[in-house]
């Protein structure tokens, strides 16, 4: 996907980019490239592969849920950001927190946000287990977001303590989204969420499959959640 096709792309599930965000976009590309050759970031490097499946991939939670205003929105495991960053570029007020257990992209992240002139984003070194026992941060997020992390028997245990009530955990996930779910569900539950909707959709030109999973925070997560930093990704909520 070249530059004018993502910005296309976007334009035809309504979201415009101006020229400053087309120019974050580029710059964004070119600061993911160079800290790739110092760190391991990502595997995909090339320019239509990044529109593709990063940047385009990461926006399209926003044709299933509404990212406009000042939201507050926590991405557990960014990585090199993510899906927010992208989704910050598109929606200016969100207000950002990212948090990931790598000091490494942490840095990379704090140096991206500089150079591509972001405000109100935040970011924290620390576990998802951790983090989400923190009182600060506990149960404030209007939406918590996580893409290609863990499985959601794992990665729900990560983000319902995060979200509010009556906020949106959202997953995005590739294929098989179903069996994960199914998987889940009692987890999901416990956690204090319920099931809203699976949107299935393919990316374009590659046609993968791909699922934006949302879960509504109903009750307040039990105290006792999450977990200890691994005991989530070892022993699953069954």
């Amino acid at each position: 996907m070249k530059p004018e096709q993502f910005v296309n792309a976007l334009n035809e599930q309504g979201i415009s980019l101006n020229e400053k965000q087309k120019e974050q976009f580029a710059e964004y590309f070119q600061i993911l490239v160079e800290w790739n050759q110092k760190i391991n970031l990502t595997a995909i490097t090339s320019e239509h592969d990044v529109y593709l499946k990063h940047f385009y991939d990461s926006i399209s939670a926003a044709f299933y849920h509404n990212f406009t205003g000042n939201l507050t929105i926590c991405d557990v495991g960014a990585g090199a950001g993510f899906p927010s960053i992208p989704l910050k570029i598109c929606f200016p007020d969100l207000n950002i927190t990212i948090v990931d257990s790598l000091q490494k992209r942490i840095h990379f992240l704090n140096q991206l946000a500089a150079q591509l002139s972001l405000k109100n984003v935040t970011f924290h070194h620390d576990r998802a287990e951790n983090f989400g026992k923190n009182k600060q941060f506990r149960e404030t997020f209007d939406i918590v977001i996580s893409r290609a992390v863990a499985r959601m028997s794992v990665l729900s245990e990560l983000c319902l303590p995060l979200t509010r009530k009556n906020g949106v955990f959202l997953a995005m996930k590739g294929q098989h989204a179903d069996a994960e779910i199914n998987d889940a569900q009692n987890a999901i539950t416990i956690l204090g969420g319920d099931l809203d909707t699976i949107h299935t959709f393919q990316l374009p030109e590659e046609n993968s499959e791909r699922s934006i999973i949302l879960i509504h925070k109903n009750r307040k997560t039990p105290r006792k959640y999450p977990r200890k930093p691994g005991l989530p990704n070892k022993s699953p909520i069954t």
